[in-house]
């Protein structure tokens, strides 16, 4: 996989009280592209941070409809990945770059 479908699938990791409990559990969670499939992002996140992905699920986001000076508005949808990885492999999601 080429680095620019690498960086087109997975967006950014998504930094969430949830998703610190489930890295403890050696489960990461990333924003990924709309169009992205379970291949896409297994291969991405193994190529990119040199780990073995055990599963993958994937879960669309509805975005919440919202109010701004008296006018209705709405977030974006999103998607997001779960990824499992084997036992013994991690990810330092606070690594600065």
């Amino acid at each position: 996989m080429s680095s620019e479908k690498i960086l087109s699938v997975l967006r950014a990791p998504h930094i969430s009280e949830k998703s610190a409990r489930l890295a403890e559990v050696n489960q990461y969670v990333f924003e990924v592209a709309p169009d992205a499939t379970k291949a896409d992002v297994k291969a991405a996140v193994e190529e990119l941070f040199s780990v073995k992905v055990e599963s993958v699920n994937v879960v669309n986001v509805k975005g919440k409809n919202k109010t701004f000076r008296f006018r209705a508005g709405r977030r974006g949808d999103w998607r997001k990945a779960y990824v499992r990885l084997a036992e013994g492999q991690s990810i330092d999601m606070m690594a600065k770059a």
